[in-house]
């Protein structure tokens, strides 16, 4: 809850990103705020694949989504959450597609590994990621199978 001198988190939230060609063919300079970085297409498109790539940037924003967001719940919650960790695989097939005018992830799945919280706790801490996250929202909404697993370890 916010004191007199802190400000409420706004509801509204807004992005704002560019990106452009570099001079090698499907490579991109992307920029957000004052940061910039690389993003190559994958090599089955016949670009470098050297960056990262659309997918896997994605994937990784999925991702770091949980962490962070199953951190700041329990915070917001006053549990002392040890290390938390993830990961994240995805599985696309472009000749077995669930919708015809549009490519979609035939499969993702998330593990969470949590330390130093109880086995409810961390269901807890990873359902409200799931009902926070807009990006895991996206992907649920989107792809036809979707996994999220976790399991709790002791806090080193």
């Amino acid at each position: 809850m916010p004191t007199m001198t802190e400000a409420a988190p706004s509801a509204v939230r807004e992005f704002d990103l560019s990106a452009r060609s570099t001079g090698t063919f499907g490579r991109v300079l992307c920029s957000a705020r004052n940061h910039h970085f690389i993003v190559d297409g994958p090599v089955q498109n016949g670009c470098a694949g050297e960056a990262l790539t659309p997918p896997e940037l994605f994937l990784a924003s999925v991702l770091t989504c949980g962490v962070e967001l199953i951190e700041v719940i329990a915070r917001d919650q006053g549990l002392a959450l040890g290390p938390v960790s993830g990961t994240i695989h995805a599985r696309l097939d472009r000749a077995a597609q669930p919708r015809g005018d549009l490519t979609l992830f035939n499969e993702i799945r998330l593990h969470f590994k949590l330390a130093g919280v109880s086995a409810a706790d961390a269901a807890a801490l990873v359902a409200g990621f799931q009902r926070r996250c807009p990006l895991y929202g996206t992907v649920a909404a989107a792809t036809p199978t979707v996994g999220v697993t976790h399991d709790v370890a002791s806090a080193e």
